[in-house]
């Protein structure tokens, strides 16, 4: 009677690090954050967390994702507030406010528009003078 061959036990490789930091309550909490016109960068700080560790929740975890994709909606609307409320105050510095929404959330100079026509973007200042 021939041996039965057994089987090879497979052991599950264990997991090495340390066990991640992410917490459901991160969801409610960025977008609160950033709607103060906080950045990602100010976000992973607040959370006591590396940017690339929100980069990688951002990628395992759908509901973050979201949470990460409302936020940056807030924080740009923040930012665009503080352009308009500001423009007829003579201390507020609309090029530094450009720079500023072109840098963190990707504003252009120009656009292209449906049929390829061009639009030049302006920040016009003349303040009370």
């Amino acid at each position: 009677m021939p041996t039965q061959r057994k089987k090879p036990q497979t052991k599950t490789k264990p997991k090495v690090g340390r066990p991640s930091k992410y917490q459901p309550e991160f969801c409610d909490r960025v977008p609160k954050l950033m709607q103060n016109g906080l950045a990602i960068e100010e976000v992973a700080a607040e959370l006591r967390v590396a940017l690339s560790t929100l980069y990688l929740w951002r990628e395992n975890y759908s509901e973050f994702s979201e949470a990460i994709k409302k936020g940056e909606d807030l924080s740009r609307a923040w930012w665009m507030k503080q352009g308009r409320i500001n423009l007829k105050d003579r201390e507020f510095n609309p090029g530094l406010w450009f720079m500023n929404m072109k840098n963190r959330h990707a504003w252009k100079d120009k656009i292209e528009h449906d049929g390829g026509v061009e639009v030049v973007l302006k920040v016009i200042y003349e303040g009370d003078r």
